[in-house]
């Protein structure tokens, strides 16, 4: 068992050293800044089969970590360096960004794409334009690409907060290391999408299949200077474990579509974070991780007399994928090595018999905050359909998604009383207008096939219900609502799995413009989005104050910061604005009565044929026979 070490102190005590440590950790805040080039960056090969140009960093690739404590401002400039004629841009997943969302970095939700050849910089972690009682944020995000398909094609990096008070350091342990998992494509995303993807030729919608999948470590402890990654990927990368330490490992999977099974050999693992919200210790056989997930687990390192090495394993859920090719290898590996442990050896493999239903109910914040009735409530049906242009697209509520041109934040921010009107944000836009601090429910029903992760930008949520099928009598898997949680668990990304629902919840108490969507990158593509425009009325009282930089940039792409979602102020004008797909008419339409009578006439005209010929070819015989008596 990981022997869990929860920290405790006598409370006078506590408090004098809790201020003293606020003091201090004060004193020595740091703020840390990071210039990121972002390039194209050739003959990358993680998987050993395919060198390929990634999108990294200052001419490398992984991108650098961002390794910081709590208390430290983080700036990062980023500059357009592809070279490609497309813009770009950084989203912190899970940041809040209390006042300053144009941060986020989700472009036609918050900002403007970088345009070629500018910078952009971003303020990530206590900006100082953001208020002295923000909510502290700590534990395990990542940063990546929220424009083209980006984040798939490398541009994605952890991001590790470290408390640096007492009072927020809940579990004890002697290094820190992040476990990156990733689906691996061999060609371009953005041309994966246009050829194999967005196209008539695939109405069924098939999603890319990955080509391989990649682990990878990166030591993140914060009591060294930087953060690096370890060297090599998935059999040949190792991570380094000492007999009888306790380590941290922080997951993540950074991929576009699949979902990982993790687990160890030989070891056992206590979940104590998920998504920056620490929870009480939870022992696991294995995570279930979807995309853009993160959980970190203790793991106490074995002692034993003839060391030996031991395998961690990351498995891609193969229902995930329409068809599994035959040359795709579904499990991947590392190693876990003990000093003086035999090279190539390794431990007994353990054997998982069964994947079950992973619960995300089953875990308890640390800090306690109780389920508190809604005020309001947004039912969000998840459907995939093949629309009338031949393509598949996904929807909420038969609507797909299609981003305004005029960032919504803008919009919310420049249209005084009209801002409350979610129709300004345009007729596909899926905008849900929120009032300041309502408690806020979004149930999300999954009609569709397969699995879902669903992130909600600027705020955790509570999972207050979940059910795995809606349309069983099994309580099992679709039992009752539990109205008498005190401490539901928080997180940013949540799975529903096809026939399920959640329900989920926050409080509507950071006023901006927030992205919400199914993580899973050709989805996002296909349309599966929403914003939620929260408190425009507190927005449009110059409650943001925006940047110059950042609507010169949009200017400079000839695109508008004012207005509804083309520019003007107007709630049914979008002249301009790209059309959402439509559905297939259903019954007799025009096109299929033109058809219709278009088979009709042929098939008379062939019968009529066929009656003439009959007809002549009997004429004829009637003449050889008559030529025959003669």
């Amino acid at each position: 068992m990981v022997a869990t070490q929860r920290l405790s102190a006598m409370p006078a005590l506590a408090l004098l050293a809790s201020s003293l440590a606020s003091f201090l950790s004060l004193a020595n805040a740091a703020t840390v800044e990071q210039h990121w080039n972002i390039n194209w960056v050739p003959n990358q090969n993680p998987d050993g089969l395919y060198p390929r140009h990634v999108i990294g960093v200052n001419g490398t690739w992984p991108p650098p970590i961002i390794n910081v404590n709590a208390s430290d401002t983080v700036r990062i400039t980023a500059t357009n360096d592809l070279q490609t004629g497309v813009g770009t841009s950084l989203h912190s997943h899970g940041m809040f960004f209390n006042r300053t969302a144009y941060y986020d970095g989700a472009v036609a939700t918050t900002q403007c794409p970088i345009p070629p050849g500018q910078s952009f910089t971003y303020e990530t972690l206590n900006s100082p334009a953001s208020p002295a009682d923000r909510r502290k944020q700590m534990g395990t995000f990542w940063i990546h690409a929220h424009n083209n398909d980006q984040y798939t094609d490398g541009l994605r990096s952890p991001v590790i907060i470290h408390p640096d008070e007492p009072a927020d350091m809940h579990y004890r342990y002697d290094d820190d290391y992040t476990v990156i998992l990733s689906d691996w494509y061999h060609t371009n995303y953005t041309d994966l999408v246009k050829n194999e993807f967005m196209n008539r030729k695939n109405p069924t919608g098939a999603e890319p299949v990955p080509k391989s999948a990649i682990v990878y470590f990166a030591h993140t402890s914060n009591k060294t200077a930087a953060a690096t990654y370890l060297p090599g990927f998935s059999e040949n990368a190792t991570l380094p474990f000492e007999a009888g330490k306790t380590y941290r490992l922080r997951v993540i999977n950074m991929s576009a579509l699949a979902m990982f099974y993790f687990y160890l050999s030989g070891h056992d693992m206590q979940v104590i974070e998920i998504e920056g919200v620490d929870v009480q210790p939870q022992p696991v056989d294995f995570l279930t991780i979807s995309v853009a997930q993160r959980f970190s687990v203790l793991v106490t390192a074995r002692n034993d007399s003839s060391p030996q090495n031991w395998r961690l394993h990351a498995n891609m859920d193969q229902d995930m994928f329409d068809v599994v090719p035959s040359d795709l290898q579904l499990n991947v590996s590392a190693t876990i090595s003990y000093p003086n442990a035999p090279a190539g050896e390794f431990g007994p493999d353990k054997i998982i018999q069964e994947y079950t239903f992973f619960d995300d109910l089953q875990f308890v914040p640390v800090s306690a905050e109780p389920m508190v009735t809604p005020d309001v409530t947004h039912r969000l049906d998840v459907s995939f359909d093949t629309m009338s242009n031949g393509e598949n697209y996904a929807a909420f509520n038969n609507i797909s998604y299609v981003a305004p041109q005029v960032p919504a934040l803008f919009s919310a921010d420049s249209m005084g009383p009209l801002a409350s009107n979610a129709a300004i944000y345009g007729p596909n836009s899926n905008a849900y207008v929120i009032k300041h601090n309502d408690m806020v429910e979004v149930q999300v029903f999954n009609w569709d096939a397969g699995k879902h992760p669903f992130h909600l930008h600027g705020h955790h949520f509570q999972v207050v219900y979940k059910s795995q099928d809606v349309t069983s009598d099994d309580p099992a898997i679709n039992p009752p609502f539990n109205a008498t949680q005190i401490n539901p668990m928080r997180r940013d990304t949540v799975m529903i799995p096809p026939g399920g629902v959640a329900y989920l919840r926050f409080r509507a108490d950071n006023p901006g413009a927030w992205f919400f969507h199914c993580h899973i990158d050709p989805h996002l593509v296909s349309g599966l989005a929403s914003i939620f425009v929260e408190a425009p009325e507190i927005l449009s009282d110059n409650y943001l104050s925006v940047p110059s930089f950042i609507k010169d940039q949009c200017r400079a792409q000839g695109i508008a910061t004012t207005g509804n979602a083309v520019g003007l102020n107007s709630t049914t004008d979008f002249s301009g604005l790209q059309k959402g797909p439509t559905y297939l008419e259903s019954g007799w339409t025009g096109r299929a009565i033109a058809a219709f009578t278009g088979c009709i006439i042929t098939a008379l005209l062939g019968l009529a044929t066929l009656i003439i010929y009959g007809w002549q070819s009997g004429e004829d015989e009637d003449v050889e026979d008559d030529d025959d008596d003669e």
